[in-house]
């Protein structure tokens, strides 16, 4: 059985000891995995850890928009008991820079980027920080298209403007919508304009989710861990969560469509491949 974590962060601090023995072993089992960056330095780790390895290794390169500010948040894993104080770098978007990586071949998708209203902190100035990070997805989806790849797409609280941007501003290769939390009517949305769902730990905390896993179509799904984010249940909370653990949720995928796991990995592996490899 061969599964592929579409979005993963083996490239961030959280695995700086043990970053490459944790890339090998899921590798070993037969596993495809894209490291996500979230800034220029984890963008260029990333890169760097996919050419480390094998053909199944690959890399995405962006700028989280959280990252478009200077300062901190506090990370709180949904369903979890950590919590992480994040510092943020204010980084801005350089045109040459990113270029230069995004040609690079083990280089997949532009991401992970899009738009993040969930962080904001008090005393924020909120419409430029929006006006910010609608203005950075832009840049990215003019990067995307010069080099011809598909979109790694992050989105908390703010689908409605995600979608106004992606019909105005259509990404030739399309791409995912990464660890979607939404509903099936606004997944479907982004199902029409093209776009694969991406599902990670968070379908495995309850049953909330289990509706929009039975209406959504198995081909219109990949799976990911977010890792070291995001731990998939029935494992302990709180550990740290690694590409391994992606098998959770295509097992949970599984039991509410009805179907074995090993159609759920073989398919979401290939809408993966399609996506990202084909189509890259």
């Amino acid at each position: 059985m061969q599964l592929f974590d579409t979005h993963a962060h083996v490239n961030f601090n959280a695995y700086k000891d043990d970053g490459e023995e944790v890339l090998r072993r899921c590798l070993a089992n037969g596993m495809s995995v894209v490291n996500v960056g979230s800034q220029f330095s984890t963008s260029k780790r990333a890169v760097e850890y996919a050419h480390l390895f094998d053909d199944n290794a690959y890399a995405a390169v962006g700028i989280h928009p959280v990252h478009l500010k200077k300062g901190s948040f506090t990370h709180h894993d949904p369903g979890e008991l950590t919590e992480e104080e994040i510092p943020t770098t204010g980084e801005k978007f350089e045109y040459e820079k990113y270029l230069k990586l995004a040609k690079d071949e083990k280089v997949v998708a532009i991401g992970e980027i899009g738009l993040d209203y969930h962080h904001f902190e008090e005393g924020d100035d909120i419409e430029f920080l929006k006006n910010l990070q609608k203005e950075t997805l832009l840049e990215f989806i003019r990067l995307a298209n010069d080099v011809q790849k598909p979109v790694m797409l992050h989105c908390w609280d703010g689908y409605d403007d995600l979608l106004e941007i992606l019909e105005k501003y259509p990404v030739d290769k399309k791409g995912i919508v990464h660890s979607f939390i939404g509903s099936y009517k606004t997944a479907n949305k982004f199902i029409q304009l093209g776009y694969m769902i991406g599902m990670n730990g968070i379908v495995t905390y309850g049953d909330s989710y289990d509706r929009l896993i039975k209406e959504i179509e198995l081909k219109d799904i990949v799976i990911e861990t977010d890792c070291p984010y995001l731990t998939p249940r029935p494992l302990e909370r709180g550990i740290r969560n690694e590409p391994l653990f992606v098998k959770e949720v295509a097992q949970k995928i599984a039991d509410v469509k009805g179907i074995s796991i090993e159609e759920v990995a073989q398919i979401t592996s290939q809408n993966a491949k399609r996506i990202l490899i084909l189509s890259s």
